[in-house]
């Protein structure tokens, strides 16, 4: 007897457990389905949409980017947390309510992250090396002496900014200028520069300028 209690509680709890996970797995089915669209701003709105922002669920495993106008459509299930990141601002979180319709359409405005450096004293000397040989020496410049002339030259300055490479964000914000350009005037018809009497005034003007110095 009681072999046959302790085989019908092991059937118990089987079964008592497979209906636990039905019912849970009903209960996730019953969560309903939203189309969340939207569009993601900067805190000039009149710059238009932030292109390739990050909307992603990290639950889910899977998101979107934003367009070349900022705008972005996914589909989400009611209460997910939805993450909106890009490079250069604050990130933002959302969780999706219980909309009564299938579509539910949102407009977002993410703050600039700001990074503030410490002050920074800007000295005469070209290299540590120097630094520390001028203190070494007690050779250090007063207060009023003037600065080397030669680090100010305009060609060195020049060679300076054209030879010093962009760092992550600036070559982001190149690409994604340049792919808003591309889509913006693919279906513009491309202007002829010589036929603009406006830039023939400037080649002349420029010629008699480059006269007058010789």
């Amino acid at each position: 007897m009681n072999s046959v209690k302790n085989q019908l509680l092991i059937v118990f709890i089987i079964i008592s457990s497979v209906t636990l996970s039905f019912s849970d797995g009903m209960a996730q089915g019953q969560r309903r389905v939203i189309q969340l669209s939207g569009i993601v701003l900067g805190q000039d709105s009149t710059q238009g949409g932030i292109p390739g922002v990050n909307v992603y669920i990290p639950k889910a495993g899977r998101g979107t980017p934003t367009n070349t106008l900022g705008f972005f459509s996914l589909p989400v299930l009611v209460g997910d947390s939805v993450v909106i990141s890009a490079v250069g601002y604050e990130r933002q979180y959302y969780i999706v309510p219980n909309h009564p319709s299938e579509f539910l359409t949102l407009i977002f405005e993410l703050s600039e992250d700001v990074t503030y450096l410490k002050e920074l004293m800007v000295m005469p000397f070209p290299t540590e090396e120097v630094f520390k040989e001028a203190v070494l020496a007690l050779n250090l410049p007063l207060e009023d002496a003037s600065y080397d002339r030669n680090n100010l030259d305009a060609e060195l300055l020049a060679l300076i900014l054209k030879t010093t490479p962009m760092d992550g964000y600036s070559n982001q914000r190149y690409m994604l200028d340049q792919l808003n350009y591309t889509q913006s005037s693919k279906y513009v018809p491309i202007a002829n520069p010589l036929l603009n009497p406006f830039n023939w005034a400037k080649f002349i003007q420029s010629l008699k300028q480059s006269k007058k110095k010789k």
